[in-house]
């Protein structure tokens, strides 16, 4: 039970998945199957609302909660994108507005709430996060890509193989050849696995990596923006260093 726990604390979102390694370790709902997976994820999921009773902070469980609701419905959302080679760029951000942009916009305002900060410092500290977690995910899904499987700690194209329709494969239907875009198109619907040397091509022949490191820098610049007015500490900057990391980073 605890070798599961351990490991499902570190690959929560892979029970759906059919990725067999995450950040180079091998997926729960591989090594132990699905039903013990997402038993073990509800385990964890009702353990830390005791967790957060046990705090007695309501705001930071307005926060918890908050995110915890949004970013199921962005799972949903996500569910539902996927294989549909029409979503665009909006919508794609909305996912990760309600998924990975959520996650960091909690855990940041979070450092407000409970280090006893004003309602104009939690509210700069959560869009700074929710700047931050737009450009991550948007490097991590540049990285099924152009990463190095070694350091990514996973197979290149995994998210391709589930139909996820990412922002470099949005950019190429945009605004690759006909040739290119019907490649893509293809592969997001039926097999992508199958057609990823095809797509990786296209991909990096069209600048679509560029065109998403353009969107990742520009939601960074966002994001120090959103903390600008904040002292000049070493926690500044330890979070200016983050926001540089997260679209510069290579795994």
């Amino acid at each position: 039970m605890v070798e599961i726990i351990h490991t499902a604390t570190l690959l929560h979102d892979d029970v759906v998945d059919e990725s067999e390694l995450r950040r180079g370790r091998q997926t729960a709902n591989v090594a132990f199957g699905n039903a013990a997976s997402v038993l073990v994820g509800d385990f964890l999921h009702s353990r830390a609302f005791q967790m957060m009773v046990a705090a007695g902070n309501p705001a930071a469980m307005r926060v918890l909660a908050e995110a915890t609701s949004l970013i199921a419905e962005g799972e949903v959302l996500q569910l539902a994108h996927c294989h549909d080679s029409n979503v665009d760029e909006e919508r794609y951000l909305q996912v990760i507005r309600y998924k990975t942009a959520k996650l960091f916009e909690a855990a940041a305002r979070l450092g407000a709430v409970l280090g006893g900060g004003d309602d104009a410092l939690e509210s700069a500290l959560g869009t700074y996060g929710g700047y931050l977690g737009t450009a991550f995910q948007i490097v991590d899904d540049m990285l099924d890509f152009s990463g190095d499987e070694t350091e990514v700690g996973k197979r290149l194209g995994d998210d391709l193989a589930e139909g996820k329709p990412t922002l470099p494969l949005i950019y190429v239907l945009r605004h690759a050849t006909p040739e290119q875009a019907a490649v893509v198109r293809q592969a997001i619907e039926q097999d992508g696995r199958a057609l990823f040397p095809e797509v990786l091509a296209a991909v990096r022949a069209s600048g679509a990596l560029q065109r998403a490191q353009r969107l990742a820098e520009r939601q960074v610049e966002s994001a120090k923006e959103a903390i600008g007015a904040l002292p000049d500490t070493k926690y500044k900057e330890a979070l200016l260093e983050f926001a540089l990391f997260a679209v510069q980073r290579t795994y």
